[in-house]
């Protein structure tokens, strides 16, 4: 996954990604533990995940201090991902679901 945030230290940084359903269950999450305020945009793996190929995914960023926010992208293993909408506080309650981040190393 790539992410490009306005990450300012520790201050406010993406803190994770998600990995949804389209009915609004966390099916992954990958926490960041520190800033990427020197490498925009940056790189992430995680994996291996249990998704079938045509599942629907949606995937979005976290930013600490803010939120879910910025670009969406909706697809398929399958067949691929793009730019996607999503309504205004969708599964905002997997904002307090585990894993979540304990910290920031810098």
């Amino acid at each position: 996954m790539t992410v490009d945030s306005p990450d300012i230290r520790c201050e406010s940084f993406a803190d994770w990604w998600d990995v949804v359903s389209e009915d609004g269950e966390l099916l992954i999450r990958r926490v960041l533990l520190h800033s990427h305020d020197d490498e925009q945009p940056f790189t992430r793996s995680g994996g291996p995940y249990n998704v079938q190929p045509t599942d629907i995914l949606i995937i979005r960023a976290h930013m600490s201090g803010a939120g879910y926010g910025g670009q969406v992208m909706q697809g398929t293993a399958a067949g691929g991902f793009a730019k996607a909408d999503v309504p205004l506080g969708f599964a905002a309650s997997l904002e307090t679901l585990s894993p979540l981040p304990s910290s920031c190393a810098f």
